[in-house]
């Protein structure tokens, strides 16, 4: 096996007070509350839906469980404001009420959706647009003092992948991140997630090569999380669906975590358990 290259000393995340240890690879599930999600089996559209799952999500060890209610896969309808809180805010109320244990993240661009649902009981703000599209959003974050995962997109979610092409994407990462980086940091934001954002303003040859590149990413000395999950860089690839792609699903989780990955963002959290457990097995021998 490959040394072990993730050399983050940044090993906990302050969530309203409490610190989380994050020295070991963890799970972060997705629960879509939106329609348009490119996997099905990942949607609920009730409260009773969301808690019968979230509660499986819990005992199977998901750490976060990451709620959105804008879709994000290419091409996807736009979403009011207004749609997008009345879909997350009450959901947010619930969930934290019912499992007060449970560390939520809050899948949204938008600064207003943000900030409402941590007051709502949410932890974390998961930014696919690395905010670039909500000027207010690194200010927000930086206000609330929680953590922010920091992810790698061009354009939007509409018309990304019109905006693929890279001279070498791992630098032109680094570029962008040591950029952002900066920018929270001025701000006083102290906990900051990297997502380099696989399936996001990328074609399927350059998610690859940047999986081939993800240690360079070690160099910012922060908590990585990578989203593999059933996507189409899987499943166009194998030719088959997002139905079939779990085992593709998690082979590039293995990879991942044997190159740094320390968050797995999954549909599938037993599946992402058990793979973590086997590499950290590895690791111990």
């Amino acid at each position: 096996m490959a040394k072990d290259t993730f050399l983050n000393p940044k090993t906990t995340l302050n969530l309203q007070g409490r610190l989380v240890d994050i020295s070991k690879p963890t799970v972060m599930v997705i629960l879509n509350l939106t329609p348009d999600s490119f996997y099905n089996n990942s949607r609920v559209d009730n409260v009773d839906d969301a808690l019968r799952r979230t509660e499986t999500f819990l005992n199977e060890g998901a750490k976060f469980i990451d709620i959105g209610a804008y879709s994000s896969r290419p091409g996807a309808a736009e979403v009011s404001t207004e749609e997008e809180l009345s879909r997350m805010v009450p959901m947010v109320e619930i969930i934290s009420k019912k499992f007060p244990e449970a560390w939520l993240s809050i899948d949204t661009f938008r600064a207003k959706v943000a900030r409402e649902s941590i007051g709502a009981g949410a932890h974390l703000i998961n930014d696919i647009s690395g905010g670039e599209l909500d000027e207010e959003m690194f200010q927000t974050a930086a206000d609330l003092q929680v953590p922010y995962i920091l992810m790698h997109m061009r354009g939007t979610p509409q018309n990304m992948q019109q905006q693929t092409g890279y001279s070498n994407i791992a630098l032109n990462l680094i570029d962008y991140f040591s950029e952002k980086i900066a920018t929270l940091r001025k701000l006083g934001l102290k906990d900051i997630i990297l997502d380099p954002g696989f399936g996001f303003a990328k074609t399927t040859d350059e998610n690859y090569q940047l999986l081939n590149q993800l240690e360079d990413l070690d160099i910012f000395e922060l908590p990585l999380l990578v989203g593999f999950s059933r996507k189409s860089m899987i499943y166009n690839f194998l030719g088959n669906d997002p139905q079939h792609a779990l085992n593709g699903t998690t082979i590039l989780n293995t990879i991942a975590l044997m190159k740094g990955a320390g968050i797995l963002r999954v549909h599938d959290v037993k599946a992402a358990a058990e793979c973590i457990a086997l590499v950290e097995k590895t690791r111990t021998h």
